[in-house]
């Protein structure tokens, strides 16, 4: 009975996880801790001792970066998949992932507990590195992207075809841990004897099903590129153009086209390569460049968020006290074309205010202050 209080509070404690990365448009820690476990259990656990352990760990410490939010927003969005989620700190990690294992193993030993196998250091240390890029790969899938060659080249890349909490995915990953354990408990109950590994076939065939969806999304993907650069827009050729995952149907698209004077955000079919079948797209135009956004741009804010904003608008609008102005940054790829007509604000939005002398008085993530 403690087992399955113990199963029911994992996948409630997994599911609020979800929920609250889906509305605030963040990583999803979920799935990569998740995909370190079955990558375990697909094999690597029966090398060495504390294989799982390691792996789960080292699926999800790139993450550590969410520190600099301590520092305040700015901080925390400049320093967000950089050093930590990049090739050169890959090794780094791996070895900060390792070092907390030995620490575990070693207070758990003073404690007379020991794994059934041996640890092989050395192998963990390979198996926590794998971990680590196996993040860094699901970071580039979806559209918030990654930094992998920082500090050298502080460039941003990202393959846009992952929605940031992908259902299929984390469905897929639940069923080949919780399976297993439900069966082992069954076998339990009818006095069958307990296997020393359990589930690896389920691991195995979760990740097929991982791979799978990721190829399919990327021909759909390429599919939707393909219809977006196919037409003109308002008369006016587009500069560029993404296609952005939805969270249930993978043939649904969110698209952004710039080109020389606007915005477009429109949804695309991928399967009928058709592109806002029900006339719901928005434009939003280029605002004019001014002192005010100008200095608004040369923020502490303005800087970052502009390093990282694939599609950027900067709106300033006058404050009726003093004379002062406000200046509001968001990323259109995190929008889409019904929040826009319903004149929502993008997740990860951010602000600056202007006193007369278009000297920075405040800054920073999310709505601005009333």
């Amino acid at each position: 009975m403690k087992r399955r209080l113990n199963l029911a509070k994992l996948l409630l404690l997994a599911f609020r996880m979800a929920d609250s990365i889906l509305r605030d448009r963040n990583l999803d820690p979920v799935t990569h801790l998740l995909t370190g476990a079955c990558l375990a259990r697909a094999g690597l656990n029966r090398k060495t001792g504390l294989a799982t352990l390691t792996m789960v760990l080292a699926t999800e410490a790139p993450d550590l970066d969410v520190v600099a939010n301590f520092w305040g927003g700015v901080t925390g969005l400049q320093h967000h998949r950089g050093f930590t989620h990049s090739l050169v700190g890959a090794p780094f990690v791996a070895a900060f992932t390792v070092a907390c294992v030995y620490g575990i193993y070693k207070l758990r030993r003073s404690r007379g507990k020991v794994p059934i196998m041996a640890p092989r250091w050395t192998l963990l240390f390979a198996f926590a590195w794998l971990g680590t890029l196996v993040h860094l790969f699901q970071d580039f899938t979806n559209s918030y992207g990654v930094r992998p060659f920082a500090p050298f080249n502080p460039r941003w890349y990202s393959w846009d075809i992952v929605p940031i909490v992908d259902p299929f995915m984390l469905l897929a990953l639940l069923l080949a841990l919780v399976i297993p354990a439900l069966s082992g408990l069954i076998s339990e109950e009818v006095g069958e004897q307990k296997g020393r590994f359990r589930g690896r076939a389920a691991a195995i065939f979760a990740l097929v099903v991982l791979a799978v969806l990721i190829f399919a999304r990327s021909v759909e993907h390429r599919r939707a590129l393909v219809a977006l650069n196919s037409i003109t827009y308002s008369g006016e050729n587009p500069v560029r153009g993404s296609a952005f995952a939805t969270l249930w149907n993978p043939f649904s698209w969110n698209a952004v086209v710039e080109t020389q004077g606007f915005f477009e955000l429109l949804p695309v079919n991928s399967r009928a390569g058709e592109l806002d079948p029900h006339n719901l797209s928005v434009i939003r135009y280029k605002p004019e460049e001014t002192p005010v956004t100008l200095a608004a741009k040369k923020s502490r804010l303005g800087r970052v968020y502009l390093d990282w904003a694939q599609y950027p608008l900067v709106q300033a609008t006058r404050l009726s006290e003093g004379n002062r102005y406000l200046v509001t940054f968001s990323d259109l790829r995190f929008s889409n074309a019904e929040a826009q007509r319903r004149r929502r604000s993008p997740p990860l939005s951010g602000y600056v205010v202007l006193d007369p002398q278009l000297r920075v008085e405040d800054e920073g993530l999310g709505p601005p202050p009333e």
